[in-house]
């Protein structure tokens, strides 16, 4: 006679709630760390409101979504960070020769910029966020060979940088994320999301339309370059 583990039945249950295409649509979406309607979510989707919203429910209920009501609109996001990775880290599991191929030139282009820059959660990933942690990594601010964790220069770099890493928190100060796109692991943890914000804040990147996708400005160019060694070319 075999124990079954007690963690296998909520395990399966986890996985039912991602093995669905509307709800795997929705989690994506979502990775851009921000609040979206149900109706947003269903135009996105491809789905009925009122089938978007049954999709809702489970991933509420499962705790991979929290939900807020503001008037009508419902407005949905990823739990926490935890989340964003678990999304993320299965995306990149996917086999680059299942990928759909776009139809048409806007979604060609759509998904161009999403490889070249994009945000996972509160974190820079993409060719841009391969760039940045590689430039770090390099300059002897982050290591690679033991575990992703910033060095005593790379703490002092933050600093110097006025990017504020945030005191007392949970989360792992450098966390290494794999980038679905470039298969290899780009910066996540508290140093990316403080960086990641920091590149909002004083102008270097800006969102591009309605997905994840974020250009680098010319001001980012220049600041990348002088502090980290960048090419402007490689964030284009």
């Amino acid at each position: 006679m075999t124990t079954r583990d007690p963690q296998a039945p909520r395990l399966a249950g986890l996985a039912g709630l991602i093995a669905d295409e509307t709800r795997a649509a929705c989690l994506l979406a979502l990775l851009d760390g921000r609040a979206w309607t149900a109706g947003e979510l269903a135009r996105h989707a491809g789905v009925a409101p009122s089938t978007l919203s049954e999709h809702l429910d489970k991933l509420v209920t499962g705790g991979l979504l929290t939900e807020e009501r503001q008037g009508r609109h419902r407005y949905v996001r990823l739990t926490d960070a935890r989340v964003a990775h678990l999304v993320e880290d299965l995306a990149a599991q996917v086999p680059p020769g299942d990928a759909v191929r776009p139809r048409g030139l806007r979604a060609s282009s759509a998904g161009s910029a999403m490889a070249r820059g994009r945000t996972c959660y509160d974190h820079l990933a993409g060719r841009l966020g391969i760039a940045v942690t590689d430039g770090l990594t390099a300059r002897g601010l982050l290591r690679q060979d033991t575990g992703f964790a910033l060095t005593d220069a790379g703490v002092d770099w933050f600093g110097a940088a006025g990017i504020a890493l945030a005191p007392g928190s949970r989360r792992p100060l450098a966390r290494a994320c794999l980038d679905w796109t470039e298969r290899r692991p780009h910066l996540a943890g508290l140093a990316g999301a403080a960086l990641c914000r920091h590149a909002f804040s004083v102008g270097w990147c800006v969102r591009i339309g309605t997905e994840r996708a974020v250009k680098v400005t010319d001001v980012g160019e220049r600041a990348l370059w002088e502090l980290l060694g960048i090419e402007p070319g490689a964030l284009r």
